[in-house]
């Protein structure tokens, strides 16, 4: 293993709980129901269960595989394909990692425009948002480990605003179960992968983790919590609507947020999208140090300089990808690339890992 990160630049191993959670909690949970019940319909909560415990899986093969190796993943490319292999598909995963960040930025943005500002200018918000994620980023990992901490712990409370639709809720909508075939099931499993995306970074902020190898248990945990909260979610959004009205939503979590009613509150859904910003901003910001990161490792460019130049690339897009259409483009190439990236390449590299290592150390 190479020199290993300073201490000073470390968090505390539990810090991952709230890395994993917040990067997999983004503004996916807000519309995901459409395609899942298109997919799976009553069943789709067996399919989010399924997506879930396959995540479970890779977080595990992910450990199992940073433990051994003890370096990130653009040394393990390195050692496992060579310089220039290696460093190629270092490069993909960097430009995956900033899809991703892109993809949440402007779903996000089209929120923003249906269902709040429809005329808000998408170069001013993503400007806004560009400072306050340059601003995060240049104050190094540990800033961004604690925006995650921040973007999982104030939030929180919005979580019992989903009890309001429980008094409307009819449980046997749920039944029969298990009435879709086995491939109904993949599909809608797949579907949920761009819910989960982002987990992977782990693979990028593994030497920056005190203690790293006992902080798998905090991983599983995140995982664990994103998984409940999108079952509970599917649950009441099965009980609540009908198969057909679930199809034809788009948002369907900001129309539960509809019947939410508070003494001092007309509109709730506007107080959960503004919300939601707190949950955006460290999920975007973990995805660009990881790609800022990975490329600074593999061309040497100083991290600093990339994010400026990925915060730029950011606002130009924003002034072309306004659309609902282009943005469900870039989510379906996104979730395309992840679910190949991070269920397929991932224990694919692990199993190259090992044999590699077996083979250098007989050579030895």
């Amino acid at each position: 293993m190479k020199k290993g990160i300073p201490e000073v630049f470390q968090v505390s191993p539990y810090f991952v709980f709230f890395l994993v959670h917040s990067v997999q909690i983004g503004v996916g949970i807000l519309g995901f129901q459409q395609s899942l019940v298109s997919a799976a319909g009553n069943d789709s909560w067996i399919a989010v269960i399924i997506a879930g415990i396959a995540v479970h899986i890779v977080i595990w093969i992910i450990f199992q595989l940073l433990n051994r190796a003890e370096m990130d993943l653009i040394d393990i490319n390195k050692f496992v394909f060579g310089k220039w292999l290696g460093g190629f598909f270092s490069l993909i995963w960097m430009f995956y990692f900033l899809s991703v960040g892109f993809t949440v930025l402007f779903s996000y943005f089209e929120v923003i425009h249906v269902w709040m500002f429809p005329e808000a200018n998408n170069v001013l918000l993503s400007i806004l948002l560009g400072v306050l994620i340059v601003y995060t980023i240049l104050g190094g990992f540990r800033t961004v480990a604690g925006i995650c901490f921040l973007g999982v712990v104030i939030p929180a409370y919005l979580i019992f605003t989903f009890l309001f639709p429980i008094p409307y809720t009819e449980i046997i909508s749920l039944f029969p179960i298990w009435n879709h075939g086995i491939k109904d099931m993949f599909l809608a499993s797949k579907e949920m992968t761009l819910s989960y995306l982002g987990f992977s970074t782990i693979l990028m902020y593994y030497p920056f983790i005190k203690e790293a190898k006992t902080s798998h248990k905090w991983a599983q945990m995140g995982a664990l919590l994103t998984l409940l909260t999108y079952l509970l979610i599917t649950i009441i959004s099965l009980s609540y609507f009908s198969e057909e009205q679930l199809v034809k939503q788009i948002w369907a979590t900001l129309t539960l947020w509809k019947i939410v009613e508070m003494p001092v509150v007309e509109r709730f859904e506007y107080i959960g999208i503004a919300s939601w910003a707190l949950i955006i901003l460290p999920n975007v910001c973990l995805l660009f140090w990881a790609s800022t990161r990975g490329v600074k490792k593999v061309l040497g460019i100083n991290q600093k300089y990339t994010l400026f130049a990925f915060v730029l690339l950011m606002i130009i897009l924003s002034t072309f990808i306004q659309k609902r259409e282009q943005v469900a483009m870039l989510s379906s190439w996104t979730t395309k690339v992840g679910y190949y990236s991070e269920f397929g390449f991932v224990p694919l590299l692990f199993l190259l890992y090992l044999v590699v290592s077996k083979v250098r150390r007989k050579k030895n």
